[in-house]
């Protein structure tokens, strides 16, 4: 006959008590998730890494790319707090400038310097995130960190904008369709910088060059495969910045 195993009543005893409490632990904890073995993936699958734990680790990873001209008013965005996140995008060397494409720019060019800081923006891999700022807008401090405390760490492609599709049928399979971001504002990680086609080619020239940053997302970096977030446009002021008691004129001199 098959022997019987008889279990005292005591060691019965610790091994339900022993169950009941591995069990609760389980249930109960909130810190960790036991439950990846059955196939059940609670974490977000862009984040790769922890969060920076303070403000002062989120602000040594911004940089503000601001292409500037003769009538850009420097004085007036270094005494507000975008002053320590500058990167100026100047024509020619001068004190100040952090980009320097070396060649005159004029409406009609501005997609050469589009090219030209996308091209610097590569080797910043010390920074996570980017804002390309035109020199008529401003932006809310607050609005912009709490962009990078919720898109820190992700691995996917980000862009932050307020997007639409730019018809050019003369550039038929470039520029034709294209997904891009409104040029007063957009803020993307280094995971779109790092995918951009810096060597992205269209026939017929000039064009919008904020369209022409959209094809270099599109041709190097895939839509399908970029994160588009749409912008808080109260958050956003262009040409003007109207709050409470304040009336100013971001454009007062008409080149944009």
């Amino acid at each position: 006959m098959p022997a019987i195993i008889l279990l005292r009543p005591r060691m019965v005893v610790i091994l339900v008590m022993a169950g009941i409490m591995l069990t609760s632990l389980i249930l109960t904890s909130g810190n960790h998730n036991y439950w990846g073995a059955f196939g059940d993936n609670l974490q977000n699958e862009n984040i790769v890494s922890l969060k920076p734990a303070s403000e002062e680790q989120l602000s040594k990873k911004l940089a503000i790319i601001f292409p500037v001209n003769n009538n850009t008013d420097m004085q007036f965005y270094k005494n507000t707090w975008l002053r320590k996140y500058l990167y100026p995008v100047c024509d020619w060397s001068e004190p100040g400038c952090k980009i320097v494409c070396n060649k005159d720019s004029t409406y009609r060019t501005l997609e050469e310097k589009t090219f030209c800081f996308a091209r610097e923006m590569k080797s910043f891999s010390d920074k996570e995130f980017f804002i390309k700022l035109d020199d008529d807008s401003f932006v809310d401090r607050d609005y912009v960190f709490d962009l990078m405390r919720t898109y820190s760490g992700w691995s996917k492609p980000v862009y932050i904008s307020d997007h639409t599709r730019f018809g050019d049928p003369a550039n038929k399979g470039t520029l034709d369709g294209v997904l891009y971001g409104n040029g007063k504002f957009y803020m993307f990680n280094f995971n779109l910088v790092r995918c951009l086609d810096v060597k992205f080619e269209y026939e017929h020239h000039p064009r919008n060059e904020d369209a022409v940053f959209g094809g270099m997302v599109r041709s190097g970096c895939g839509e399908e495969n970029v994160e588009f977030v749409q912008e808080n446009d109260d958050k956003i002021w262009h040409k003007q910045y109207k709050n409470k008691n304040k009336y100013i004129d971001l454009a007062y001199i008409k080149n944009h």
